[in-house]
């Protein structure tokens, strides 16, 4: 951990110090600007005074060119100076993820929580202090939704996990890249309506537009009005009427469809930000080499064969960010003008119809590609972080989960290690133990490790080995009061969901943290029995934790199918403690009645 700390801490202080240098330099170019203009006016109103007419033009275009270049020279510094600050933003919060600061993070994926999913829901996956808010280095709405899926629907596939498995640890070596692709990216704003937009906007279909006869006409038109407003109002070779004429004409082509027009050409106005910072992400990605498949694949999407030439995504889009320079100029005084005499908006319609014609179809897929290497980008950080984390191996074997040293991705250097070892003949863990001695955790460690390994990313274990199974959870079940819904009732359903999900002959990995707890003792502990023994008929394995010491007796039941583990707590300078370590056996301490006189309550010793 001491050498990724010292490298991201050698990156940020990089680009700190590259970023003071642009700034100086900045400074430097912004004088130069001004000092061309005031010496060109000096030396322009001089000459002029002096009756040099000709040095003095000559100094004004001289100038203006230098004056030109030199604002350009600054935008193009200006920008480099942004970029830089964006990276040494991302090696910062890089030191931040890996000592523990990452849940300042403003991103937490608020808006993927949903409390009737099978699990995100109980494992923390989504929202406040979440496993989406550490890992997320997403920009764009699908790249963020690419990371969502693959945290909430898991792959069902060994190869397919394996191939981005690959992936994953081939990116994770590409430091300096994903830190450029993450840093281009975030200059893109879009979310779920300007990527329908873009979709809609680039897939719809205007033959008009298409028809060559109407762009022959179109194109030969404003060629002849500007020959006839010369021969009328400077050669006088016509009446200045027929010039009028010319222009009346053009003006009246102009109303037909002219609504459609700019609802058109707005919309892409209004995207063209996001065309250019796409065109320069997509760019990286072309422009990058890959060894594995899994990325070859994601790249070749963004490279278009075009009869004996191969054309990549971004050239493609770099046509779309100059069409829509061109409908840019809808924004400028001098528009009317243009689009009397040129039919501008014609001009644009076809350049744009032409285009969306050639690439209208690959769009969405090119967007999408990117949103899946922002995904592979957030997988790889964890990978980069925790060199000393396991890569797991998926088995094609049913209900086996094997970890050694296994501890909870998000709790630091707090969290403790411990083994497990799920399978055909041990298939359900039920522990016991004193409350706050980290049953719960437990089974969120083994919950969210499994998320992990179904992504293809690293886990928090020395080893880690598990069959795909489809994850249930029941831990964190209250009253849904807009439902009219008990916590009782609630935990019913969610049972039932997962006895459903047997039943349809699911391989099942459940959850179970203190089931039937709105229950009296006994209706709890024959339900929990009964529950635990029905799930072992089908496709399960699992874990679940109890208050319930009668419970434990299912394990001589069924023939060590149940095996029984506790957490426990001991006392030191009369304050309780805990290792959260797990043991076999059933649990032998209470700390109940020690918390209640912590809390103030006046419990009588025994």
């Amino acid at each position: 951990m001491k050498k990724i700390e010292k490298i991201y801490c050698g990156r940020k202080k990089h680009y700190d110090y590259l970023m003071k240098r642009q700034s100086s330099t900045a400074v430097c170019m912004s004088r130069l600007r001004f000092l061309i203009f005031l010496l060109g006016i000096i030396f322009i109103v001089g000459f002029y005074i002096k009756n040099c007419y000709y040095m003095s033009l000559s100094i004004f275009l001289v100038s203006s060119i230098l004056f030109i270049l030199a604002v350009r020279s600054h935008e193009k510094l200006k920008q480099s100076i942004d970029f830089t600050k964006k990276l040494a933003k991302i090696n910062s919060n890089s030191l931040k993820r890996i000592v523990g600061d990452w849940k300042e993070f403003k991103e937490k994926g608020e808006n993927f929580k949903d409390v009737e999913h099978n699990y995100s829901w109980d494992l923390d996956i989504f929202g406040k202090n979440s496993l989406f808010q550490c890992i997320n280095c997403c920009n764009t709405y699908l790249g963020k939704e690419n990371l969502k899926n693959v945290l909430s629907l898991p792959l069902r596939n060994s190869k397919d996990i394996k191939k981005r498995q690959n992936a994953v640890l081939e990116l994770s070596h590409k430091l300096k890249w994903r830190q450029h692709l993450e840093a281009q990216s975030s200059y893109i704003e879009d979310d779920m309506e300007s990527v329908l937009n873009l979709k809609e906007i680039v897939s719809t279909k205007n033959s008009t537009y298409r028809n060559k006869y109407i762009i022959f006409v179109f194109k030969i038109i404003p060629i002849i009005t500007i020959m006839l407003l010369f021969m009328s109002f400077v050669f006088h070779f016509f009446n200045t009427s027929i010039g009028y004429v010319a222009l009346t004409v053009q003006i009246i082509l102009l109303l037909p469809g002219a609504k459609n027009r700019f609802s058109t050409l707005n919309t892409v106005f209004n995207l063209k930000n996001n065309i250019e910072s796409y065109e320069k992400t997509i760019s990286l990605i072309c422009k990058e080499k890959f060894q594995c498949n899994y990325l070859n694949d994601l790249k070749d999407i963004l490279l278009k064969q075009e009869k004996s030439k191969l054309k990549n995504a971004a050239e493609e889009i770099y046509k779309l960010k100059k069409i829509a320079g061109n409908i840019a100029q809808r924004q400028n005084i001098i528009y009317i003008v243009l689009n009397i005499f040129f039919l501008w908006d014609y001009q644009c319609m076809f350049a744009f119809e032409k285009w969306r014609e050639q690439n209208g179809s690959e769009v969405y897929g090119w967007i999408e590609s990117v949103g899946k290497f922002e995904m592979l980008n957030s997988l790889a950080v964890i990978a980069f972080d925790h060199s000393s984390w396991a890569m797991p191996e998926i088995l094609d074997k049913s209900l086996v989960l094997k970890a050694n040293s296994m501890a909870h991705p998000l709790l630091g250097d707090r969290a403790v290690c411990n083994n497990l070892d799920l399978g055909k003949t041990s298939r359900v863990a039920l522990i016991t133990g004193s409350n706050m001695s980290g049953k719960s955790t437990f089974l969120r460690t083994a919950g969210i490790n499994l998320v992990l390994a179904y992504a293809g990313a690293p886990v928090r274990a020395k080893s880690f080995c598990c069959s795909i199974m489809n994850i249930y959870t029941c831990m964190r079940i209250s009253d849904n009061l807009e439902k009219n819904i008990s916590s009782f009732y609630g935990e019913i359903l969610r049972i039932k969901s997962i006895v459903e999900a047997a039943n349809r002959g699911e391989n099942i990995f459940f959850l179970l943290d203190e089931i039937f707890k709105g229950t009296n003792s006994t209706d709890r502990h024959t339900g929990a029995k009964m529950l635990i023994n029905e799930l072992m008929d089908f496709n399960t394995c699992g874990m679940v934790s109890t208050h319930d010491l009668e419970l434990c007796d299912i394990e001589s039941e069924s023939n060590e199918r149940v095996k029984n583990y506790n957490f426990r707590e001991y006392y030191k300078d009369n304050k309780i403690q805990f290792d959260y370590k797990l043991h076999r056996g059933v649990s032998k301490t209470r700390n109940a009645l020690y918390l209640m006189k912590m809390a103030g309550i006046n419990v009588p010793d025994n």
